[in-house]
């Protein structure tokens, strides 16, 4: 599988803790994955339905410099796109602490169990045009940039669960990803 991803790199000092993390992580980079013409793109759905983009920010560990350090390997090629705000892209703070959470795995190759999801409740809506605009980006070699996504892959027995309350949920969750990649300790509540 060959995967092109529109990357931010983002300052060390973003952070994400609390809600039952092993401890503090740092954030490296966000991503997005998008489908074709406005079609679903999201890697997660609510109640089987599909969002047309998705965004992934990853972090890691404090105790890790890299991601390479925390994965064994990372074999994605990236896309840069520059100017841009990441306090427009995630949802407004009064609603960051409304979330879903699932011990799950990486959505590119090689697909590492090591990933604990955090999904924001509250999307962050684009306009048509600015949907557009991913889906003319092109890649290297000349091609279209679409359909950058894993298709939806079964719970197989994982447990959601929503920041509001320590019961897991039946559905998984929305537009908005937080990645914690590590090797450590697992998740098990996120009430």
């Amino acid at each position: 599988m060959f995967l092109i991803l529109v990357q931010l790199d983002l300052p060390s000092n973003a952070k994400i803790q609390g809600g039952k993390l092993a401890g503090p992580y740092k954030a490296l980079q966000l991503h997005f994955h998008w489908g074709k013409d406005g079609g679903p793109g999201s890697e997660h759905t609510i109640d089987g339905a599909r969002f047309p983009m998705e965004m992934h920010i990853v972090h890691i560990k404090e105790e890790y410099d890299t991601l390479d350090q925390a994965l064994a390997d990372d074999t994605a090629s990236y896309s840069a796109l520059g100017g841009v705000s990441l306090g427009r892209l995630v949802p407004p703070e009064e609603t960051l602490a409304h979330y879903f959470r699932y011990q799950g795995s990486l959505t590119t190759p090689h697909c590492d169990e090591s990933v604990v999801w955090t999904l924001f409740e509250t999307p962050v809506l684009l306009s048509r045009k600015q949907l557009s605009a991913f889906c003319g980006l092109r890649s290297p070699r000349g091609t279209r940039m679409v359909n950058t996504y894993r298709p939806e892959q079964p719970l197989n027995g994982r447990k959601v669960y929503y920041s509001g309350g320590g019961l897991p949920l039946l559905s998984t969750a929305l537009l908005i990803c937080s990645v914690l990649i590590s090797s450590g300790p697992s998740l098990h509540s996120a009430s």
